[in-house]
């Protein structure tokens, strides 16, 4: 049975305005949160109200939205913060201290004991206002795992809801994301979150490790985008645990709203949607090859794993080029109420085959050179 015991917390308001060309507006804010809502994310992040007069005006005016996903907020484990983050009325709260050693040195100049001591007075101040929280290691993959495991031993002890393992700089394996997990599982009984960046292209891979070995919730943004090269994608990881258990993913998240809402996040932070995005891409349904074709015509499974119409999607057979067969153009005759005999279907494919050496052949274009070898 596919484990269908995680969560997806959506950054695309927090982890994406750090994206470098995102500077969304306070209606953008709005827009893009009831449209998560509405795709069914269960966790929506903004970012901190610390960071600027504005930030906590959008935070408060999100909360205040009504919306069905949790509206959260990711904060430095200091108690200013905290409070910041509890004026605004929000329903949870993730608090980070960077815990590796390169970013001890580099950043706050903490131990790791000092660390300990220093973040029971927010999660305390956190916790007795009722809020959901969650203490990330920033860094997790290059902290000592002696001394990760000591910081979410204590963060738990002190009665957090959920420890996060931030592969901050996008450096973890697969297998390393799946051992740390299973570690970080064994030590303590609180939920596990896990927040990968893609520098090293295994940020969807790391997620659905990191589920695999018990985490129970994902940070996501749409199109990944986020600090640096970004974070696991939304759609990415849906494909993944779809291409799995696809009722249950299915009946949890609104799929045909996914290219929609990449379209609006794409708007709002000034970018193209890749042509090759994970399931909403221009050509993430097309098919071309003449022996892929073939098989397309007698089963669409032959060569998708997930179907385009599940994510109200369509599929493009390409029939107009030098790489077609002549199953392909029978399929195409068929479908304009032509047939062809086998020696006729090879000598059209041929001449289609010249044609498509000087250039792709569009759809109409293939039904006209269909119509004229009838007539000729």
């Amino acid at each position: 049975m596919p484990n269908s015991n995680w969560r997806i917390i959506d950054s695309t308001l927090r982890e994406g305005e750090q994206f470098a060309k995102a500077t969304f507006r306070p209606q953008d804010k709005v827009e893009i949160a009831r449209a998560l809502d509405s795709f069914g994310v269960d966790y929506i992040e903004l970012t901190s109200p610390a960071a600027s007069p504005q930030s906590q005006r959008d935070l408060a005016h999100v909360v205040k939205l009504g919306l069905g996903a949790r509206v959260i907020t990711h904060s430095r484990c200091v108690v200013d913060d905290v409070k910041a983050a509890i004026d605004t009325g929000v329903r949870g709260l993730g608090l980070l201290f960077a815990t590796s050693r390169i970013l001890r040195e580099s950043s706050h100049g903490k131990s790791i004991q000092q660390i300990i001591d220093a973040m029971a007075p927010p999660i305390e101040l956190a916790l007795g206002a009722g809020l959901e929280v969650r203490f990330s290691a920033e860094d997790t993959f290059r902290t000592e795992e002696a001394d990760l495991l000591a910081v979410y031993r204590a963060a738990a002890q002190l009665g957090v809801h959920r420890v996060g393992l931030a592969d901050t700089v996008g450096i973890a394996t697969p297998r390393q994301v799946f051992t740390a997990v299973r570690e970080v599982r064994r030590a303590v009984k609180c939920d596990i979150g896990f927040h990968g960046h893609n520098d090293t292209g295994c940020a969807i891979a790391n997620a659905h490790e990191a589920v695999a070995a018990g985490a129970t919730h994902v940070d996501v943004s749409v199109l990944g985008i986020g600090e640096r090269i970004g974070i696991t994608p939304l759609g990415g990881f849906v494909a993944r645990m779809y291409s799995l258990d696809p009722q249950g993913v299915a009946k949890r998240y609104r799929l045909g709203q996914l290219r929609e809402l990449e379209r609006l996040v794409a708007r709002a932070a000034a970018v193209e949607i890749p042509f090759n995005n994970y399931l909403t891409g221009e050509t993430a349904y097309s098919h071309k090859a003449g022996m892929h074709l073939k098989a397309m015509t007698q089963n669409p499974g032959s060569y998708e794993v997930i179907p385009p119409e599940a994510f109200g999607l369509t599929r493009r057979l390409i029939v107009g080029s030098r790489l077609t067969g002549k199953h392909a153009i029978g399929y195409r005759a068929r479908e304009i109420g032509i047939t062809f005999g086998e020696g006729e279907l090879k000598a059209i494919t041929q001449r289609i085959k010249e044609l498509a050496d000087q250039g792709s052949l569009s759809e109409e274009q293939i039904d006209e050179v269909l119509r004229e070898w009838v007539t000729a």
